[in-house]
């Protein structure tokens, strides 16, 4: 029996204009009302994940930072894991992104902040209803409580290969994924959303086998492995897709919903 259900949000939820369609969020409701854990799990900042939970009508805390903070909204914003990147790492990666010229976005105590204001920061704070502050030389500043550093390219390809150069760089001393074909993330390599699902578990007594994980990046792959039934969109990428149970269908034609009809239940099809 599922007890937990964990959901990415981009491309799994919600789809390309960021909404999730109303059959997803009736579906959601119903299972939070048979008392179904529902955790969003993502790699958006709080500020943007707070106001989503919400509006889905749930009711657990959320996971955010790809696992590096889980804060419950319900009861005061109650920081119950908070897993922050290595100072000094985050300056040598901030370097290396300068040195490229590579926009990259920082959040510090769920502040979004950007060196220089541009094209990239405007379309991503657009897309997600949050707020971000300019303060042009970053390196400056005191990083004490830096979540994650997230590069920014419009090029796939480059964006792609920054992401194997620097793991292989950082290999066990940071985290370092791919959370779209756009988005390249720097995190503590103890705040993985498994780790952050297994937290959770771990604090509700609820077992491996009673969880299940719907995911569609490489970022998700963490996610999925803590899971008992682990789910891929049909939008996935081929990795995620490689270690999945169930391949589901996109996330335009309600994928979400037709894995909770077959694995939990018709009566949630809704």
């Amino acid at each position: 029996m599922i007890k937990m259900l964990v959901l990415d949000i981009d491309g799994t939820i919600f789809k390309k204009d960021y909404t999730a369609s109303d059959r997803v969020k009736n579906t959601l409701k119903a299972l939070v009302q048979d008392g179904i854990k529902v955790v969003l799990c993502t790699g958006r900042m709080y500020a943007a994940t707070k106001f989503i939970a919400q509006e889905l009508g749930l009711n657990t805390p959320v996971i955010c930072y790809q696992g590096g903070i889980i804060k419950d909204f319900v009861n005061d914003d109650k920081t119950l894991l908070e897993i922050n990147m290595d100072v000094e790492l985050a300056r040598d990666v901030i370097s290396v992104l300068k040195e490229r010229n590579i926009f990259f976005n920082l959040y510090i105590n769920d502040n979004l902040i950007v060196e220089k204001d541009d094209r990239l920061i405007r379309e991503y704070v657009d897309a997600r209803n949050i707020t971000y502050k300019v303060v042009g030389d970053c390196e400056k500043m005191d990083l004490t409580g830096l979540n994650k550093v997230l590069a920014i390219d419009d090029d796939p390809i480059l964006i792609e290969n920054l992401q194997k150069e620097m793991a292989e760089k950082y290999k066990d001393k940071l985290y370092v994924v791919r959370s779209t074909t756009r988005f390249c993330e720097f995190s503590n390599p103890e705040a993985t959303k498994g780790n952050a699902v297994r937290f959770l578990a771990n604090m509700w007594g609820i077992k491996k086998e009673e969880i299940m994980a719907c995911g569609d990046q490489d970022n998700d792959i963490e996610m999925l492995l803590a899971a008992g039934i682990k789910v891929a969109m049909g939008n996935a990428t081929q990795e995620l897709k490689n270690i999945a149970d169930f391949i589901t269908d996109t996330v335009d034609n309600d994928g979400v919903v037709k894995a909770v009809e077959k694995i939990i239940g018709e009566k949630y099809a809704l």
